[in-house]
């Protein structure tokens, strides 16, 4: 079976940033999926689960609501390995153009006096939930973003050489 795009990018040399994962064309329009990348994978520690939770309710909300982008977001949800965040968008863009829109949602997240979503009616386990963890891992990724604005790393993923034997075996050089 062939590994998908997002499976075959070397996450030994991401950086937290903002990617263009795919495209995908459906007919006459098309969606993109974007890695919003918090963490270095395999290199440091994951999002706390509960933590998570509440940037992904903080921010979908956001996302849903902001006059400008609301028509476009398709879906906004965690990695499963908890190191950030895919957003699926109608139309294609060019991932550093989405640079305004990321910074603009997490900030939003220190203003959050509240989780969004959390009765348990709206919510599958409601009980996790962490806003205080939210705010703070909004603000290290607001910090580092605003720090490496001009940063193109942030914006395209790691190339790297993938050597192929004739037998179609994979070798990769990091």
């Amino acid at each position: 079976m062939e590994l998908i795009r997002s499976f075959s990018v070397d996450h030994n040399r991401i950086v937290p940033g903002i990617f263009t994962s795919r495209v995908d064309h459906l007919g006459d329009y098309s969606v993109t999926t974007y890695d919003i990348r918090l963490k270095r994978p395999n290199r440091e520690p994951v999002i706390n689960v509960a933590a998570m939770h509440s940037l992904e309710h903080i921010i979908a909300t956001y996302l849903r609501n902001n006059p400008e982008w609301k028509d476009e977001v398709v879906y906004w949800g965690p990695m499963g390995c908890l190191t950030g965040f895919y957003l699926i968008l109608k139309g294609n863009r060019d991932s550093s153009g989405l640079y305004d829109l990321i910074l603009s949602a997490f900030k939003a997240v220190a203003d959050a006096q509240t989780v969004p979503g959390t009765a348990p009616e709206n919510c599958g386990y409601c009980l996790m939930h962490d806003l205080g963890m939210a705010k703070w891992y909004a603000a290290e990724f607001v910090e580092y973003l605003e720090a490496n604005a001009d940063n193109a790393d942030i914006f395209e993923y790691p190339k790297t050489e993938r050597l192929v034997t004739d037998d179609g075996r994979h070798f990769f050089d990091s």
